[in-house]
């Protein structure tokens, strides 16, 4: 499959086949969001429904990980390391991460009710493996429209195989201005806050 935006391939690009029988073939399996000089690690991800999932911090500053998605909502208040419990991920749509410190880091994680997903290369291409059938597929970008629902569209699937092309109309966004890093500046920052949420 391909995925292009009328200009050219399509990266980062989440596409995923559903249906009845990719419900029932379901395999949650834990995975892990790292958070690595200040971004989140990878950035982009896919989960099955049901799935756990931690949220390291291998910086050596604080960050403070939250989510407002209707798909899972949720907080890790300021902290460094290793996380105590991952966080399960029981329904379906895109949680979009924020740390509440560094207003440049952006991650999301796809939730999908099926096993049959993949994320496109720099090119655009991705390859899925299904069993033949009838399905609905799938596309989500992080360029969407703020709001606008993945695209979908029937396709069938044979032994054969087959290929799709597909086109999405993306939103050009502009990324959030990054800080200058300075480490003790920062680490100073993360002490005040720790302090202030201690009183």
């Amino acid at each position: 499959m391909h995925v292009d935006d009328g200009r050219g391939g399509v990266a980062e690009a989440v596409v995923s086949l559903h249906s009845a029988g990719a419900r029932a073939a379901l395999q949650p399996r834990a995975a892990q969001m790292d958070q690595r000089g200040s971004e989140f690690v990878p950035r982009l991800m896919t989960v099955q429904t049901g799935s756990p999932v931690m949220f390291p911090n291998s910086d050596g500053i604080h960050h403070h990980v939250y989510s407002f998605s209707p798909a899972k909502r949720f907080e890790l208040p300021l902290y460094s390391g290793e996380p105590s419990d991952p966080v399960h991920f029981e329904s379906p749509g895109v949680v979009t991460l924020g740390c509440n410190i560094h207003d440049w880091m952006l991650g999301y994680i796809v939730v999908l009710d099926t096993p049959y997903s993949a994320i496109t290369d720099a090119s655009g291409t991705v390859r899925l493996q299904a069993p033949p059938g009838e399905y609905s597929l799938q596309v989500w970008h992080p360029h969407l429209a703020p709001g606008a629902p993945p695209m979908r569209r029937p396709v069938s699937i044979t032994d054969a195989g087959g290929s799709e092309n597909i086109s999405l109309s993306l939103v050009p966004t502009v990324a959030p201005t990054r800080e200058p890093v300075d480490p003790r500046l920062r680490a100073l920052q993360d002490k005040l806050r720790s302090l202030k949420r201690e009183r």
